[in-house]
């Protein structure tokens, strides 16, 4: 049965979580996987983007130079692509709502399939926060040395409740000026955000969050 240790501040193994290894099998098609994250990285886009045509610019609409006599190629008007300041040929324009629905099923899917290979690879720790009573990055900076996650993309979880409230903003504040390192509500991540950190580090306020979102019941 596959187990994930506990940490203190200080980076001592304080004991270990067993996983049930039903949680650990589950097979996703990686297309799947494939169109979730694609989905996401869709959907974080703002399709803001935006050029004038020439209809739009405000230059001249006469002619730059005759059109005949001057052995030059005839020119409409300064307002095309080819003079300074024209306008822009087939450029982005504000698009309609882009948004790409996600099935829910297949989202939970995704973030089951990827947490079960961060267990399996080990990836995964629990963290508990005492003796936190002021933002100090130094303790987190010791417990990252400590648990060898030092230079690496550390994603920190935690919960919501309001008895937590304080010792989560603590900690927020002690790490937000480490760089790489990433503290976000369990209930927010995506696949993209499991995908592209190294190490995840649950608060253990969070840890049966984890565990409903890997299937337990």
């Amino acid at each position: 049965m596959p187990k994930l240790k506990k940490y203190d501040l200080q980076g001592k193994e304080i004991e270990e979580v067993s996983i049930e290894e039903g949680m650990l099998q589950i097979s996703v098609n990686p297309q799947l996987i494939k169109d979730y994250v694609v989905a996401v990285r869709k959907n974080a886009r703002q399709w803001s983007a935006n050029t004038k045509g020439r209809s739009e610019i405000a230059l001249s609409n006469a002619k730059p130079h005759p059109q005949k006599g001057t052995g030059k190629a005839r020119q409409g008007c300064t307002k095309t692509s080819q003079y300074r300041k024209g306008a822009v040929v087939f450029g982005p324009k504000p698009k309609f709502d882009q948004h790409v629905r996600i099935n829910r099923k297949e989202r939970r899917a995704a973030i089951h399939y990827l947490l079960a290979q961060k267990v399996t690879n080990g990836q995964i720790r629990f963290l508990k926060l005492s003796g936190l009573k002021e933002p100090k990055t130094k303790s987190v900076c010791k417990f990252l040395d400590a648990a060898g996650l030092n230079n690496k993309k550390v994603l920190f979880l935690c919960d919501e409740g309001d008895k937590t409230q304080k010792e989560r903003t603590n900690f927020y504040l002690s790490m937000r000026n480490i760089p790489g390192a990433r503290f976000m509500p369990i209930s927010s991540i995506s696949g993209y955000d499991l995908m592209r950190t190294q190490e995840v580090v649950v608060i253990d306020s969070a840890q049966k969050q984890l565990l409903s979102a890997m299937g337990e019941k």
